[in-house]
């Protein structure tokens, strides 16, 4: 029993970690973010950070899963079009956390990195999703249905990415009101 409890404990542990690096990294972003910092958010010693999520790497990984599940629970009961765009007007307002994810997503090109697995996971993920979204779109006459799924939800997604490099450069760029432009532009 104490093992479980040892378990449940570590578990919490690590959530309460993850709440407080969302946060420090949300605000401070990815460069100033340091283990140290995260670290004091949490209450910990640097190792002792360490000892939940073994590199900064995989902190920072953990970080975007956080985020992630946090947007998903957030926004589950909306269809994945209106989830998509309300979760990209929120990076608006988390800059940290959209530096921290085009930092990771570029690195993650490498395979030995510890983001590629989360980044082929997550990509695969979404665009199950979202391929289907598109799909009902089309049935309802919301999207062209002579346009290919597969090729709407990968233009889209290197669209989003897109847009945020061009907003970390320049804070005015409405990322979420070019992607709705540009999905006007399906429409039949």
């Amino acid at each position: 029993m104490a093992t479980r409890g040892a378990y449940a404990k570590g578990v919490a542990k690590r959530e309460e970690i993850l709440e407080a690096a969302l946060a420090v990294v949300a605000a401070h972003g990815y460069r100033k973010a340091s283990v140290r910092e995260i670290a004091d958010a949490a209450g910990l010693s640097p190792a002792g950070l360490l000892h939940y999520f073994g590199t900064k790497e995989e902190l920072f990984v953990a970080i975007l899963e956080a985020r992630d599940e946090r947007d998903t629970r957030e926004h589950e009961h909306e269809d994945f079009l209106t989830a998509f765009l309300a979760i990209t007007r929120h990076n608006a307002i988390v800059p940290g956390l959209v530096q921290l994810y085009s930092q990771l997503a570029a690195e993650a090109g490498d395979p030995e990195h510890p983001a590629h697995a989360f980044f082929l996971r997550r990509t695969e993920q979404v665009h199950a999703v979202a391929v289907e979204a598109v799909r009902t779109a089309q049935s309802a006459g919301e999207i062209r249905a002579d346009l290919d799924p597969v090729w709407v939800i990968r233009t889209v997604h290197a669209l989003a990415d897109g847009l945020q490099s061009a907003w970390m450069l320049d804070p005015a760029v409405d990322m979420a009101g070019d992607i709705e432009r540009f999905l006007d532009l399906l429409r039949p």
